[in-house]
């Protein structure tokens, strides 16, 4: 698997990362610990979690962070793992009220500290904005987690453009840390948005695409494989969410042109999905999901796979 050195960081981290967010509840435990061990021996160094993932189930508030924590204490592996949360996340039951005091955000931190059962979050996101609150404040917070050891780098999740931008220009005014990745939601699948509920998620548009380009500050993506909307497309067992979802004729005729290069280098459509991603001119790290080893396997199995510049525009301009 190769490594890409996060621009402005020490991280050396695997091309993709592994979510968790099912881990704990969706996959429970044991399962969970196996495909963490695969993905490292895979070459993965790389996990992804949040505060927020599974409070909407029963019993399953902080089952994704307390998994992860529990995996590195058994397999003593914590110098080796990159280790990413989110937090500052609005309560579910009041999304329209922002977390994003101070003090919330030192309260989240604590909270994954002692859940991921480490002294450090390698890469701290917030997992939301707050327009109201001025992105000076909210980096002066950050910083000071840094400075007290907390974390060692911070990134924004579905934050604009704009907003990404006023952060950037005050950390180097004022030569502070600033955000070291975005992780907005994007696949080579475009969503038929009107079907999305949360409108707080940021999802790649032009412009936040050209931002990227032109910046070069990395993107992790979350929902990185549409939730493997090509795949079952492949197999002809799309279910209704996924047809609400991604059925379009922008991705139909993606789906066209990635089965067509799959053929051609003897890939899956899976490694076209994401060397869509990992083929741009700027640092891409896909954060991938997995629930069995079929799905970890079927993601890894051809990922140092890369397009052309050529087969990436032709693509893109589907």
């Amino acid at each position: 698997m190769r490594f890409i050195t996060i621009p402005g960081t020490t991280l050396n981290a695997s091309q993709v990362c592994l979510g968790t967010g099912n881990f704990g509840t969706g996959v429970a435990e044991a399962d969970a610990f196996a495909l963490l061990d695969a993905f490292v021996e895979a070459g993965g160094n790389f996990v992804d979690s949040a505060r927020i993932y599974a409070s909407w189930l029963p019993g399953g508030a902080n089952a994704s962070e307390r998994t992860v924590g529990n995996w590195l204490r058994e397999r003593k592996n914590r110098d080796r793992i990159i280790v990413a949360t989110k937090g500052a996340h609005p309560e579910l039951s009041s999304m329209h009220i922002a977390r994003m005091s101070h003090q919330e955000i030192e309260h989240d931190i604590h909270a994954s500290l002692k859940y991921l059962q480490t002294d450090v979050i390698d890469v701290y996101w917030l997992h939301r904005d707050d327009v109201q609150r001025p992105v000076e404040e909210i980096l002066d917070s950050l910083n000071a987690q840094v400075q007290a050891g907390r974390i060692r780098y911070f990134g924004c999740s579905n934050w604009t453009v704009p907003r990404i931008q006023a952060a950037a220009d005050y950390a180097q005014a004022s030569g502070l840390h600033g955000f070291i990745a975005n992780q907005p939601q994007w696949s080579m699948a475009t969503p038929n948005r009107d079907t999305i509920g949360d409108k707080t998620l940021a999802i790649m548009d032009e412009e936040t695409l050209a931002f990227h380009r032109e910046s070069g500050m990395p993107v992790i993506p979350y929902t990185s494989q549409a939730r493997g909307f090509f795949s079952k497309l492949a197999q002809g067992r799309l279910k209704e969410a996924d047809t609400r979802q991604y059925d379009n004729p922008t991705n139909r005729t993606r789906f066209a042109k990635a089965q067509a290069l799959a053929q051609q280098h003897n890939v899956t459509i899976t490694a076209i999905a994401l060397s869509y991603l990992t083929s741009q001119p700027f640092p891409v790290i896909p954060i991938i999901g997995a629930k069995n080893f079929d799905q970890l396997n079927d993601s890894l199995q051809h990922i140092d796979f890369r397009l052309t510049p050529q087969e990436l525009d032709d693509l893109s301009a589907s």
